[in-house]
């Protein structure tokens, strides 16, 4: 394969990619002078500083800034590259974002790209955020005292680029893998809101004994009950057969060697560690943050840990409680002392707290619909994740990676290679 042809390419792709100085090939302009102090609630939309693009693509789509005009403002005509010029890092300023209609302000910190009729926008946008044009802009930011590019820094970058049909080829093809992790993105915000909903309406308010929302068949008043006479404390060591585990806050239990952190603990001492058992729950003396946890799996914890089960109940309907705000800001504060992070969890005055207890049956109903919406949830995230995998490969894979010196394709246009 050739140096000067991708990895991977649609078919009937087969000519090399060219490489030129990107200011031989696009014009440069800048935005006209806004700053946030003229920033108001209407107006006309404006970009300013380049950091409005949207949350899951750097495609600008919508601008939610406004500002007025100005005396010699700068328009978007539509298709621009835009470079900010300055951020916190070089991470924010090589981001490039195709401003997709007319009609929006460009602010004055903005390096602006205007490409040729044979060029894609969207494909130049994508080149200089990816690959090693993007590895020359942030040598060019982190040389520099104070982090700031200039069009004439962008004017220096080696571009390599094919034909304009396969310029759109490939700019479509990332466009639709965007659209479809945004698609599965939103999925998976929109059920956790579902799911934030259905909890504060499937758990009584303060004070009252019915839920607002109740599966059809259950009509009696929920008790109140100590968290002590629900779930019983108990403390089992001398299992070394069992795994050692790892807690996570907000995600329960893991085997101890599949965890990332650099745990050290000694095996000789596993004897000592308490046995849990699935679905029962942990509490940490210093985990009032985080609330109670879940295990995932039987196995055995450090000893200064609590483990806690309770006879028919359902641990999927007690998980969300228990890590809710009603629970940890609320009614655990009160057992919870000392200052910062010495504050520490009165296990004895926890029990005291009164939670609410439905019928097992109904426990189950609200336990497996929420299971049924977290499984909705953890399939559009593993989605998501999978289409920002395949877009990460393939732009390792579709852009030429070892660019082939200018004088070389001169020489092979001119016809001079032996």
């Amino acid at each position: 394969m050739s140096d000067a042809t991708p990895n991977i390419r649609f078919k009937d792709f087969t000519d090399d990619w060219e490489q030129r100085k990107l200011g031989d090939m696009v014009s440069f302009s800048k935005g006209s002078g806004y700053s946030k102090g003229d920033l108001k609630e209407d107006g006309i939309p404006i970009i300013l500083y380049g950091r409005l693009y949207t949350k899951y693509e750097t495609v600008i789509s919508e601008v939610d800034t406004f500002a007025d005009e100005k005396k010699g403002s700068v328009f978007s005509k539509g298709g621009e590259v835009i470079v900010p010029a300055s951020g916190e890092t070089a991470e924010d300023i090589s981001i490039a974002s195709v401003v997709e209609k007319s009609g929006v302000l460009l602010g004055g910190d903005l390096n602006i790209i205007t490409t040729p009729d044979d060029m894609d926008s969207a494909f130049l946008a994508i080149s200089i955020s990816n690959g090693k044009p993007h590895n020359d802009m942030a040598k060019m930011a982190q040389g520099k005292s104070v982090v700031h590019l200039h069009n004439s820094d962008l004017e220096k970058i080696d571009l390599p680029y094919p034909s304009y049909d396969e310029q759109r080829r490939i700019s479509g093809f990332f466009s639709d893998l965007d659209n479809l992790i945004t698609l599965h993105q939103r999925k998976c915000d929109e059920t956790k809101q579902l799911k934030r909903y259905m909890l504060q309406k499937m758990f009584p308010r303060n004070g009252a004994t019915r839920p607002e929302i109740r599966f059809s068949g259950f009509t009696d008043d929920w008790e109140q009950r100590k968290l002590g006479a629900v779930f019983e404390e108990y403390s089992e060591k001398k299992h070394e057969e069992l795994p050692p585990l790892t807690i996570i806050q907000g995600n329960g239990t893991i085997l101890r060697e599949e965890s990332d952190r650099a745990l050290q603990y000694d095996k000789n001492s596993l004897s000592g560690y308490k046995m849990v058992k699935k679905d029962d729950f942990i509490v940490h003396l210093r985990s009032f943050e985080g609330g109670l946890e879940k295990a995932n799996q039987d196995g055995i914890i450090s000893p200064a840990y609590h483990t806690f089960h309770g006879d028919n109940t359902d641990s999927r309907f007690y998980y969300p409680f228990f890590r809710s705000k009603r629970f940890i800001d609320a009614l655990l504060k009160p057992h919870v002392y000392g200052i910062r992070d010495g504050k520490s969890i009165d296990i004895e005055g926890m029990k005291t707290i009164l939670i609410p207890v439905p019928s097992y049956d109904e426990q189950k109903k609200i336990g497996e619909f929420i299971e049924s919406i977290d499984n909705l949830i953890t399939l559009h995230q593993r989605k998501c994740d999978s289409f920002k995998q395949l877009k990460a490969y393939m732009l390792q894979n579709m852009f030429v990676k070892q660019l082939r010196p200018v004088m070389d394709i001169n020489i092979r246009r001119n016809g001079c290679r032996n």
